[in-house]
């Protein structure tokens, strides 16, 4: 994780990134800052599809889950049908209009907030794709 931070043009020690992943009521718990975890997901994006030609992308100083939504979609290389498929394992069930909303620019008249409990399911939905083994995530 150190290494993805790091590609997105952050360096930050192991401790940190330790600190991060703790429960809330673990003692050195840190909340992460918006423009830590866009350096992460940026690096992320690089890791996973490499590198751009030209300018670097600037980590976001604010990020809403549509922007979270929309990086890790990139990182993963998911079309349309994968996230629908990763949706509808956890129960999660949407149109694929309503998804293209999600990805639009806030400027657009079809854009549409990503809810917590959309970006909750398909997080919960990467996780029993990626990590069969675990135990089922539970539907919010």
């Amino acid at each position: 994780m150190v290494s993805l931070f790091k590609a997105g043009g952050l360096e930050i020690k192991r401790e940190e990134v330790a600190n991060f992943l703790k429960n809330e009521e673990e003692p050195f718990f840190q909340a992460i800052v918006d423009k830590d975890l866009a350096a992460f997901l940026n690096g992320f994006i690089i890791e996973k599809r490499g590198k751009k030609e030209g300018e670097e992308p600037k980590p976001e100083k604010t990020l809403t889950n549509n922007i979270i939504f929309k990086k890790l979609r990139i990182a993963l290389n998911l079309k349309e049908d994968d996230v629908l498929e990763i949706l509808s394992s956890v129960g999660m069930h949407i149109s694929p209009h309503e998804l293209s909303a999600f990805f639009r620019k806030p400027s657009q008249s079809q854009y549409r907030l990503c809810k917590d409990q959309i970006l909750r399911n398909f997080l919960n939905g990467l996780k029993k794709k990626y990590r069969p083994s675990e135990t089922p995530p539970v539907n919010y």
